[in-house]
C-alpha cells in the first residue's frame, strides 16, 4: 500500500510538471499567474479529496501524508518553472537596455514569450531605434554644419590672405568680405533658429488673422524678381476664416516656400499660391510647374542639410536648413506641413494652421 502510495504521489508531480509546462505556453503572462494560482489551489484540493479517499480505504496517515507532499511539490515546481521562464525573459530586457545604456545603439531586447513582454520588448526596440536614428541625425548635423562653416571661413581667409601679402586690394575683396559674412551669420542664426525650437523656447505671440492679405503682401514682395525670371505668379484665395497663428512667422514660411518655388521654376512657368479651408484647420499651398519631386524628395526635403542633387547644382548659397526651420514654425503654432508631387507636374508644398474658433 506504502507503494501505492507513493506512485500516487509520483502521479500527481507529474501532473503538476506537465500543467506547468502548458502554463509556460499561454499567451500573457497574467494568464500565466492566473493559470498558475488556479493549479496551485484545485491540485491540492484535488489530493485532499483524494487523501480522505485513501484514508476511508487505508487507514493510513502516511500515505495521506505522500499524496499532499506530492500535491505540495507540484505547486512548488511549476512556481519555480513559471518564475525562472519569466525571470530569464526580464533578464534579457535588462540586459539590452545596459548595452544601450553603455553606448551600444545596436542593442535590441526579444520580441517573444507572454504578450506584456512581447509588447515591452518592440517598444524598447522602438525606443532603441528612435535613439540611433537620433545620434545618426545629430553625426549628419555636425558634418553638414561643418562643411558649410567651412566653406565661407575659407573664403574669408583666403581673400585675407591675399590682401596681406599684397596681392589684392583691399577695396578689391570689400564686397565678396561682406558677402561670404553675411552667408555666414545667416548660416549661425540659422542654428541657432533651429536650436531654439528644438528646446521649444521659440517665442511667438499667436494672434487671429485672416490669411489672404499676408499671401497677397508676399506675394508682392516676390513681383519683381519673378517678372525677372518671367515666371508668372497667381493667387488662388478661397474663402476661409481667420487662422491662430504668429503673422510674421507665417509669412516667414511662406516666403521660404515662395523662394524655393522660384528657384526651381523655369522660364515662362508659373509659381500659384493657394489658400483654402478644412474643416478646422487653413491650408496654405505653394505650387510650382519646375521640374517637380520624387518621393525620396518630398520625405527628406524638410530634413536639416539635406539637399537634393538637382538644388545643390541649381544653388549652392543655400545650407539646406529653410524647410527644416519652416516645419519647425508651423509646428510650433499647431499645424503640419508636407510636399507632394503634382499630376501635371511641378510640386505642391502645403502647411496648416488651426482656425481661431478651434
Amino acid at each position: 500500500m506504502i507503494g501505492f502510495a507513493f506512485g500516487v504521489a509520483a502521479f500527481t508531480l507529474c501532473v503538476g510538471l506537465v500543467a506547468t509546462f502548458g502554463l509556460t505556453r499561454l499567451p500573457t503572462a497574467r494568464l500565466q499567474l492566473i493559470a498558475f494560482a488556479l493549479l496551485a489551489v484545485l491540485l491540492p484540493i484535488w489530493i485532499v479529496f483524494f487523501s480522505g479517499w485513501a484514508m476511508f480505504h487505508m487507514g493510513d496517515d502516511v500515505k495521506i501524508l505522500a499524496v499532499a507532499s506530492g500535491a505540495a511539490s507540484a505547486a512548488v515546481a511549476a512556481a519555480l518553472v513559471i518564475g525562472t521562464s519569466l525571470a530569464r525573459r526580464i533578464e534579457r530586457l535588462r540586459a539590452a537596455s545596459a548595452r544601450l545604456a553603455a553606448g551600444d545603439l545596436s542593442a535590441r531586447a526579444p520580441e517573444t514569450g507572454p504578450r506584456e513582454l512581447a509588447e515591452l520588448g518592440r517598444a524598447f526596440n522602438d525606443m532603441a531605434s528612435s535613439i540611433e536614428s537620433l545620434f545618426d541625425a545629430r553625426r549628419e548635423l555636425v558634418a553638414a554644419a561643418s562643411h558649410d562653416l567651412r566653406t565661407p571661413i575659407a573664403s574669408i581667409t583666403a581673400m585675407l590672405e591675399a590682401i596681406e601679402d599684397g596681392l589684392a586690394e583691399g577695396s578689391e575683396y570689400l564686397v565678396p568680405l561682406q558677402e561670404q559674412a553675411r552667408r555666414l551669420a545667416s548660416l549661425v542664426e540659422d542654428l541657432f533658429e533651429l536650436a531654439r525650437i528644438d528646446a521649444g523656447s521659440l517665442a511667438h505671440e499667436l494672434h487671429e488673422i485672416s490669411l489672404a492679405p499676408l499671401v497677397e503682401s508676399c506675394l508682392r514682395g516676390f513681383e519683381a524678381e519673378a517678372k525677372a525670371r518671367n515666371v508668372r505668379l497667381e493667387q488662388r484665395l478661397e474663402p476661409a476664416p481667420p487662422a491662430r497663428c504668429a503673422p510674421e512667422q507665417v509669412e516667414r514660411v511662406l516666403l521660404n516656400l515662395l523662394t524655393n518655388a522660384l528657384r526651381h521654376t523655369p522660364s515662362d512657368g508659373t509659381v500659384a499660391v493657394a489658400l483654402a479651408h478644412a474643416e478646422d484647420e487653413v491650408r496654405i499651398s505653394v505650387e510650382d510647374t519646375g521640374e517637380g519631386i520624387s518621393a525620396e524628395t518630398a520625405r527628406r526635403m524638410f530634413d536639416r542639410f539635406w539637399r537634393s542633387d538637382s538644388a545643390r547644382s541649381a544653388d549652392g548659397s543655400g545650407a539646406g536648413l529653410g524647410l527644416a526651420i519652416a516645419r519647425g514654425l508651423v509646428e510650433a503654432q499647431g499645424g503640419r506641413i508636407w510636399a507632394e508631387a503634382r499630376e501635371s507636374g511641378g510640386a505642391r508644398v502645403s502647411f496648416t494652421l488651426p482656425t481661431a474658433s478651434q
